[in-house]
């Protein structure tokens, strides 16, 4: 609650005899209403009850079944516990979650599902308050219990209509520890409602009695009162549309979760609020708890005051609009947009990231002999299994094939190229059997010269979709005359879809000693059909796009209207993850092939399912901060438009916080430009734009994990190839936008494994009525603003040099543009003096400077010039 709001509460409560009548037998029904809104309370034998809430519809004004206006507050005199509870059967025997060999995530499973997490510590002590006044265009309730008095405000908010604002100041009359819920305004059906979620950690359209599928995997809405932590909530709200289409959320107001960088350590796990689905009472009903009982600010000494302030949003629609209200209007997404202030460019990380990965000893480069061939990769410094830290491993092959062609770099081409291209080929299983054509493992342990999968002796078919049928699709884009590679396509393709299951789906993994089933507890909802479609755009039988057509309904019907996803971290037992985004971006590329509408409503639908992996909390502002011996703002290590590696009740975010990774960001600027949804634009430069903070300033490479800020690549140095193609992948994005597609370069697909950025370069693209080839120069041209980010484009038919400024702020942007022609194609000279400008839409900007660039918030200006 605003400091202005609470005064006012604070003045209302002084009044006692003057023009509003002090606390005192119950005479008349207590109401709030507006244009939209309409919540009328009656006084019972028991206190005062909902007796109706109405929203405004297109069609009328309509009622919420079942209003109840029900408080509720936990106390303890004790220090509750936070010991994890024994997880049982439908037989009562005990089950065994996650299992020993997967360490990284069991102390953070333990720790949501402690009794404090399953609601299972303090008396909880429910009432209707039995004393009312009315105070202006406010309403005050009390209630007095054997341990607190309880003061509730309610407030129809004067800007949102559809917003019920409550703060409710509880006194303590006994020492002890305390948690206020928000009351429980309605009860649903558990049998029958449209859709629930907590953003972040599990959704669907159905109670799944299956906790660890529920609450670990977030399939559906955990069937007990779970008390899920904020640090893996992409957004404060617990939401619930009913069977009747009304969605009802409550948001903690801001300031109430907690901070995840107090000052200058990581206070990522602080757990200052709660959020539920299922209250106490085991209705179904959204739910807040604030202070969390046996969490700091839940002691109270007799006669000390908490507060907590949040609000209801009742509206006729679905979930996402409420969503959608909540990150921007309640959290003000856009502020931090608003506050950023670059000091590093993109163009200028791809030129640091250009020298990180061509310096073998910096990206730690690593050549073997492998059965004749000479494979090369880099080394891998995090747990692999079987491994005595000698793994090895690349990333995003189609980067590397992109930044050697658009660079003509000789160390690129001569050197890595032709090692990385062996390391895939003998990645493949070429031993007759079961796993003929399947990927053999993401890794290359060279002590005991064999590949092996991360997390144990099995493989995934959608490994061979990764690391096969994508990695090789995307180096094919580059060489379409490579018969060895076609043929590999080929292999593990027919692999593919030999295991494909008659009704579209696959096995999440089979062991590979007994090459049985594993993982049968899971469903593979995972975009594994891509490497189908991948196999039909290459090698252009229809059969694979038959079958990755029949797959793609089988996951639109089981996972995308479920709202069931599985991940692709082995680590984390394959807890949702970017495979999320993935799988949008992919239905995309089937709807470009087919044109069938239903899978761009799947791919828009999915990608609005994966805004709830992206933080949204809290408000950024000028705080100071310290990390690793810097001086910073609140703002520059915001959590705010990142999302996770994987989240939930199980994944990294719970100790680590988001990733650095923005792979989903060229796809969000792709799904504004076709939905006009401006959450995904927002979210996208948010990701993109405002996180100088964790760059390693001597390498360019950005730190993996939120909780590493700048500390570098750490033990990820191939990461440094994903971020080359995310970055790319947005600047194109926006570079189209800006254009209106004026400006566009063919796209290829999806890279393995952390997102759906794609890579370029491969084919000549459209500049207005021209056509070109994407270049890279380094230092060929130097931006005195690091705001403005550029790309190169080449038409050498025509003698053309094509520069593509953007400017990346929400302001008018100027800026020195320098341009080393010695820097340019050897043999060849750049006529500087020959410059035309051209702005977004292709028309000549008579008297623009080439020396001195002006460009519009979000603009984009086009420089060509000839060339001999």
């Amino acid at each position: 609650m605003n400091r202005s709001f609470f005064c006012c509460l604070s003045a209302i409560l002084l009044l006692g005899a003057g023009t509003e009548k002090g606390f005192g037998q119950p005479t008349v029904n207590a109401g709030l209403k507006n244009s939209t809104l309409r919540l009328n309370w009656e006084h019972t034998g028991n206190g005062y009850k909902i007796k109706q809430l109405q929203v405004k519809a297109l069609n009328g004004w309509r009622s919420l079944a079942a209003p109840l206006g029900q408080y509720t507050l936990l106390y303890s005199a004790e220090q509750p516990k936070m010991d994890a509870q024994v997880i049982t059967d439908k037989e009562g025997k005990t089950i065994q979650f996650p299992e020993p060999e997967y360490r990284y995530i069991i102390p953070t499973w333990k720790a949501n599902t402690s009794a404090v997490s399953m609601n299972k510590e303090g008396r909880a002590i429910s009432f209707y308050p039995q004393q009312y006044k009315a105070a202006g265009d406010k309403i005050i309730f009390q209630q007095k219990t054997d341990v607190a008095t309880m003061e509730a405000v309610w407030q129809l908010d004067p800007v949102y209509k559809n917003d019920l604002r409550v703060s409710i100041r509880l006194t303590a009359d006994a020492p002890g520890y305390y948690s206020i819920a928000s009351p429980a305004l309605t009860v649903n059906d558990k049998n029958q409602f449209q859709w629930a979620c907590i953003p972040g950690l599990f959704q669907g359209k159905r109670i799944n009695g299956d906790l660890i599928d529920a609450y670990g995997y977030g399939h559906g809405i955990p069937d007990k009162p779970v008390v899920a932590r904020e640090r893996t909530a992409a957004a404060l709200t617990s939401m619930l549309t009913n069977k009747d289409g009304i969605t009802l959320a409550v948001t903690a107001e801001p300031g109430v979760g907690r901070d995840p960088w107090l000052f200058d350590k990581s206070t990522q796990s602080d757990w200052l609020l709660g959020l539920s689905l299922i209250n106490r009472q085991g209705q179904l009903t959204p739910t807040l708890y604030h202070p969390v009982l046996g969490q700091k600010k839940s002691y109270l000494k007799k006669g000390e005051t908490i507060s907590f302030d949040f609000r209801y949003t009742v509206n006729a629609t679905n979930w996402y609009p409420v969503y959608q209200h909540v990150v921007n209007d309640v959290y003000h997404f856009d502020a931090l947009l608003q506050l950023k202030q670059t000091r590093l460019s993109l163009s200028e990380r791809i030129s640091q990231l250009f020298n990180y990965v061509s310096n073998d000893s910096t990206s730690r480069w690593r050549t073997f002999d492998y059965n004749g061939r000479i494979i090369g990769a880099q080394e891998y410094l995090g747990g692999v299994y079987e491994s005595n830290k000698d793994a090895v491993k690349n990333a995003d092959y189609g980067a590397m094939w992109m930044l050697a062609t658009i660079t003509q770099d000789s160390i690129l081409i001569h050197e890595r190229l032709k090692a990385a291209m062996d390391f895939k080929l003998a990645q493949q299983n070429k031993a007759a059997g079961f796993f003929y054509g399947a990927a053999a493992g993401q890794y290359y342990l060279h002590e005991s010269k064999r590949f092996t999968e991360e997390w144990g002796p099995y493989t995934e078919p959608i490994a061979t979709t990764y690391y096969m049928l994508l990695d090789m699709g995307n180096v094919f884009l580059f060489e379409p005359g490579n018969a060895e590679l076609r043929q590999a396509l080929r292999l593990a393709a027919d692999w593919l879809l030999s295991h494909m299951k008659p009704e579209g789906y696959w096995e999440v993994a089979y062991n590979n000693h007994t090459t049985k089933p594993m993982f049968t507890d899971l469903k593979d909802y995972r975009p594994t059909f891509y490497g189908l479609l991948v196999a039909y755009k290459t090698l252009g039988d229809k059969k694979y796009l038959d079958a990755a057509i029949r797959s793609a309904n089988w996951y639109i019907k089981n996972a995308v209207e479920q709202g069931y996803f599985l991940g692709v971290c082995g680590d984390a037992r394959f807890a949702p993850d970017f495979a999320t985004g993935q799988s949008a971006q992919a239905l995309l590329d089937l709807y470009d092939i087919t044109n069938d509408l239903r899978f761009k409503q799947a791919a828009v639908k999915t990608a609005q399912f994966y805004t709830t992996s992206i933080y949204s909390h809290p408000i950024p502002g000028h705080q100071s901060r310290k990390s690793n011996g810097r001086q910073l703002e609140d703002w520059q290590i915001s959590q705010v438009g990142l999302s996770f590696e994987h989240g939930g009740a199980l994944g990294s975010a719970n100790p680590s916080g988001p990733i650095m990774l923005a792979s989903h960001a060229g796809m969000f600027v792709r799904l504004f430009q076709l939905t006009k949804d401006s959450l995904y634009l927002k979210m996208a430069r948010t990701a993109a734009l405002s996180k100088d903070a964790f760059v390693d300033p001597a390498t360019g490479v950005a730190s993996y994990y939120w909780s590493a800020m700048n500390k570098g690549a750490g033990p990820y140095p191939h990461h440094a190839w994903w971020q080359l193609g995310w970055i790319t992948d947005y600047l194109m994005a926006e570079l189209s936008l800006r254009s209106q597609d004026r400006i566009r370069f063919p796209s290829g697909f999806i890279t393995p494994k952390v997102g759906p950025h794609k890579t370029f370069g491969f084919q000549k693209g459209k500049i207005f009525d021209q056509e070109g080839d994407l270049l890279f120069i380094q230092n060929l041209i130097t931006l005195s603003n690091p705001n403005m980010d550029y790309l190169c484009a080449l038409n050498r038919k025509t003698r053309k040099f094509y520069l593509f400024i953007l400017n990346n702020d929400d302001e008018l942007q100027q800026g020195d543009l320098k341009i080393d022609g010695s820097r340019f194609i050897p043999g060849h000279h750049l006529q500087q003096e020959t410059a035309v400008c051209f702005s977004a839409s292709g028309e000549r900007m008579n008297g623009a400077s080439v020396n001195r660039v002006k460009i519009a918030p979000y603009g984009l200006q086009v420089y060509a010039f000839n060339y001999n």
